[in-house]
């Protein structure tokens, strides 16, 4: 009996060996991609600060984050032969940004940049000035704005949502415009460095992984891969269980950590499930939520991700090849569970155990709550004076459903504050909350009423619905209507009646309001002038042909999510400006020592 379950358990990790030997060459399904087409968009060695697929706040990232080497303006060439496709500025986003269409079925695009070439710059320009808007998308055909591989299209920046000057480059399928992973292109990359295992974490798949605290388990890398130190056999009461793998990769020469490209989960040498990097469609980027354990990053503890899928997720990075994507133990002998993590360039890192099912594991024991929110079917709450409506596509995986109200004492509530669960439960497709107001709401405030979602991280703009305000949120926490009478406030450019703003370079605004701004707008006077919004919630205006030198009449006007406006006038000169020359400093003078002579 004894040889027996040796032999069985040579033949399981005979054959795990010649699945890894094999996966370096398989594709799995995976396009073969014309390598070598598209040229590194810089003129110096090309290296990542983030790569493909890297794991983001509610979206994987979709291209590559070329280094800059800290500086901005570094000239962006076109990576291939083709046209300007479109054009956009995206504050918080992409900022300033290219797509370049080309002749072989795929687009690349350029983000975060400072300015456009100078012809295509200045039609922009005029396009802004048309439609009386700094953030603007503009579309081309093959005959506006030809381009040629090694051209010059653009000086790089730290635009958009840009933490730091960097260049972000994707290439993208044009018919579809699906974002593919540029290092299966062929870039100009070294890369013999595989993956390191960091943890593992183990989910009870009888319930949800939302009602549960997954165990974790460290890795540490030895001779045959990463094991679980002091764990010869993994005991547990679980019949059905998935792992999450927490992990990095580098390149070669490279200390930043990256994100990995694949993993795979493995039962006595049979591929069970994994997930691959190699391609995601914006429409898919928010299912990001579903792929890492949610609970455990909005803790701060950082990202694990499902090697198997959750119920709720329909984006298409998962390859299941039984049932479900799960691991079944459906009796109590110990099987060989491998995990297999790797990089683009097919370099793969492993970890091997076992795992034995056993009922005497009282540690594995998790209670199922049964008053909970199913995925992928419309749940309703309803309650007396709040209402929440749930479409099928919203939740991942079963959540337990918390809700609670309390009486406020704010002055301007005109509702209970209700608490819908917390925002440690991610939300896909945007729900439906509907609250009734417990006071009588004047006919002068209806239309400045607001729903607070979390203490103001978030103000929802509601209708009415006969005697219920109706709002759409993508997260749950504390909601609470509030009327909102005060409007947003303006910083005052200088004093006078007239403001010298000769010796300056810009004019900055900074409104505030207690719901958020919705509008701002700028006339010089009585025209539309450009103020930018790039960052935070500056609005700048650098002088520039608009205004000519003279004396000038500026309105603003800024206008908050509950409809409240507040518009100023000032009047100020502009006129050609030296700046003094900077003073002198006095030299210091030695003093004469005086002598006394002695008597």
């Amino acid at each position: 009996m004894i040889r027996s379950k040796y032999l069985v358990q040579q033949a399981a990790l005979f054959a795990l060996l010649l699945s890894f030997l094999c996966s370096k060459g398989q594709t799995n399904g995976v396009i073969k991609y014309p390598q070598g087409y598209f040229a590194n968009p810089l003129k110096i060695p090309m290296s990542l600060s983030a790569n493909f697929g890297e794991l983001r706040p509610n979206h994987w990232h979709m291209g590559l984050d070329i280094r800059t080497e800290q500086k901005e303006n570094l000239p962006v060439f076109a990576s291939a032969d083709g046209y300007v496709a479109h054009i956009g500025i995206r504050p918080q986003s992409f900022g300033k940004f290219i797509i370049i269409n080309h002749p072989n079925g795929y687009s690349t695009l350029y983000a975060h940049l400072n300015e456009f070439y100078p012809a295509l710059e200045k039609y922009v320009r005029e396009k802004q000035t048309e439609k009386e808007s700094w953030a603007i998308e503009l579309d081309f055909t093959e005959k506006d704005f030809k381009i040629k591989k090694g051209n010059e299209i653009a000086k790089s920046g730290n635009t958009g949502g840009s933490q730091g000057p960097h260049l972000h480059f994707e290439i993208r399928e044009t018919k579809t415009d699906r974002s593919l992973n540029p290092l299966l292109f062929g870039m100009p990359l070294e890369d013999n460095v595989a993956p390191t295992l960091l943890k593992l974490a183990m989910y009870d798949r009888s319930i949800s992984t939302y009602e549960q605290t997954p165990k974790i388990f460290s890795l540490k890398k030895a001779d045959s891969g990463y094991v679980i130190p002091n764990m010869p056999i993994l005991k547990t009461g679980f019949k059905k269980l998935s792992f999450a793998i927490q992990a990095v990769d580098k390149f070669t020469g490279s200390q930043n950590g990256n994100g990995i490209y694949t993993a795979r989960i493995l039962k006595d040498g049979e591929r069970i499930a994994e997930f691959i990097l190699d391609q995601i469609d914006y429409s898919e980027s928010e299912y990001v939520n579903a792929q890492i354990d949610y609970r455990y990053f909005k803790a701060g503890k950082g990202y694990f991700q499902h090697i198997s899928p959750l119920p709720g997720r329909e984006e298409s990075i998962y390859h299941l090849y039984n049932r479900d994507g799960l691991i079944h133990l459906d009796d109590v002998l110990p099987h060989t569970i491998t995990i297999q993590v790797g990089d683009a360039n097919e370099n793969f890192s492993s970890t091997s155990f076992l795992v034995q099912f056993t009922d005497s594991d009282p540690t594995n024991k998790t209670v199922h709550n049964p008053n909970n929110l199913i995925a992928g079917i419309v749940n309703v709450i309803e309650k007396k004076d709040f209402e929440a409506f749930l479409p099928e596509r919203c939740i991942y995986d079963t959540i337990p459903t918390v809700y609670n109200s309390t009486n406020t004492t704010l002055p301007n509530a005109v509702s209970d504050l209700h608490q819908l669960n917390d925002n440690s439960y991610p939300v896909h497709e945007e729900m439906t909350i509907r609250i009734k107001p417990t006071i009588q709401v004047k006919k002068e405030w209806r239309d400045k009423i607001v729903i607070q979602r979390n203490g103001g991280n978030a103000v929802l703009k509601p209708v009415w619905q006969g005697e219920w305000l109706s709002a759409k949120t993508g997260a749950f926490g504390s909601f609470i209507a509030l009327v909102d009478l005060t409007p947003p406030q303006l910083n005052s450019i200088g004093k006078g009646d007239t403001v010298n703003l000769s010796p300056a370079s810009r004019i900055v605004f900074t409104p505030t309001d207690n719901s958020g701004i919705k509008n701002f707008r700028a006339e010089l006077d009585g025209k539309w002038l450009m103020f930018t919004n790039d960052k935070g919630r500056n609005w700048i205006y650098k002088f520039d042909e608009q205004c000519p030198f003279g004396v000038h009449e500026l309105k603003v006007r800024a206008e908050d999510i509950a409809g409240n406006v507040t518009e100023k006038i000032w009047w100020f000169k502009k006129y050609p400006y030296t700046p003094p020359p900077p003073k002198k400093k006095k030299k210091a003078t030695a003093k004469k020592k005086t002598t006394v002579k002695k008597k």
